[in-house]
């Protein structure tokens, strides 16, 4: 497939403050971001709108090797880039994305998923979607393309597509609703430019719907993560430092390759793929821990304590959960020693979360409230 993108770089950052496509988002600008986010999909051709600073602009994109088109009525509104940007494009295209250059988050898996799907599906035009709600960046097929230039109604893009066939893609990203409109959005995308390596929690729960949990999967992903919170603020309390927001969703995602052989590893290589290391090492290590010579417990240790606690959202010990290992495989002899094994790590590791707390794992557990 031949594809296209439109950054559209044209807008006044009035509530900014600030030239938007030139502030820095890590080492490069947002419109080096938005350049290296379609460049790493292999689109062909990007193409920059300018208008408010255009030479500012304008030579940013030359910078990065990217050609651009000067908008002279961007101040009517950010429909007029979009015509602007598709009037420019060359022929024989079979896709168009669109992105505003405020719009800097957007996870390489999002494309790549669009673009899968734009050879199997049937419509117009493709839309990620968060839970259902829509986002950047749209991905249109000509025939959208010419509808969005003959538009002549009021509502600019969005209106013009929805005279169209759209199909919403669902996708595991936070990203495709988030705009930097103002100082306060501006500091947020740093704080989660610095964290992309860590998928939110909306973004690992809609993950898990993509990989087809099912509601027994969820309810049990949710129970390892309530533990593994519970237990770790105990841990805290009792002078451990932990990184919650990791800690949480690498509960979440730790049994998102369920179903598959040696899941757990197909897991990690999942999660590293999308660019989630630092998940993908816990998860790919929740089988079983050894915790000889281990101080205090960190992330991956108590999402692996905290998955043998939980049979589906229902809490268990870890004599339960192993005996009823040992009852399944009771006739092989090779499986019943590796089942007490690790049964014995897991009693081990509870032993150090209960001497590093100084309270019974139940008691840490029961403290939080019912599970019902």
């Amino acid at each position: 497939m031949r594809l296209a993108a439109l950054i559209l770089a044209a807008g006044l950052s009035s509530r900014m403050g600030r030239l938007k496509p030139l502030l820095a988002l890590g080492d490069a600008s947002l419109l080096g971001r938005a350049a290296d986010l379609f460049r790493n999909a292999e689109v062909a051709d990007i193409l920059v709108v300018t208008g408010h600073r255009a030479d500012e602009v304008r030579a940013e994109a030359e910078r990065l090797g990217l050609r651009s088109v000067h908008n002279p009525d961007f101040e009517t509104g950010m429909f007029s880039s979009v015509l602007t940007g598709l009037r420019a494009l060359p022929p024989g295209l079979d896709g168009v994305f669109i992105l505003p250059v405020d719009i800097p988050l957007v996870r390489p898996a999002t494309l790549r998923r669009l673009i899968e799907r734009l050879p199997e599906s049937q419509t117009q035009a493709l839309v990620p979607a968060l839970d259902g709600e829509p986002g950047h960046p749209p991905l249109l097929r000509p025939t959208a393309v010419d509808a969005a230039l003959a538009w002549t109604g009021a509502g600019g893009l969005r209106e013009a597509l929805a005279a169209l066939e759209v199909e919403p893609v669902e996708v595991a990203d936070a990203g495709i609703l988030f705009d930097l409109d103002t100082p306060e959005a501006y500091a947020e995308a740093l704080r989660r430019w610095e964290r992309r390596n860590v998928p939110t929690r909306a973004e690992a729960l809609a993950l898990l719907r993509l990989q087809q949990a099912g509601e027994r999967g969820l309810a049990h992903a949710q129970g390892v993560a309530r533990s593994a919170l519970i237990l770790g603020r105990a841990l805290v309390a009792a002078g451990s430092r932990l990184d919650f927001e990791l800690l949480e969703v690498a509960a979440l995602l730790h049994d998102i390759a369920k179903g598959s052989p040696e899941h757990e590893k197909a897991g990690g290589l999942l999660l590293a793929d999308l660019g989630y290391a630092p998940v993908a090492e816990i998860v790919a290590a929740h089988r079983d821990i050894d915790p000889a010579g281990l101080d205090r417990p960190g992330e991956r240790e108590l999402v692996y304590l905290a998955d043998k606690l939980m049979r589906g959202w229902e809490r268990v010990n870890v004599e339960q959960r192993f005996q009823e290992k040992l009852d399944r495989f009771a006739h092989d002899p090779k499986a019943v020693a590796a089942i007490i094994r690790r049964r014995e790590h897991a009693l081990a590791m509870q032993a150090l979360v209960e001497h590093l707390t100084g309270r019974r794992l139940d008691a840490i557990l029961d403290a939080e409230g019912p599970w019902d």
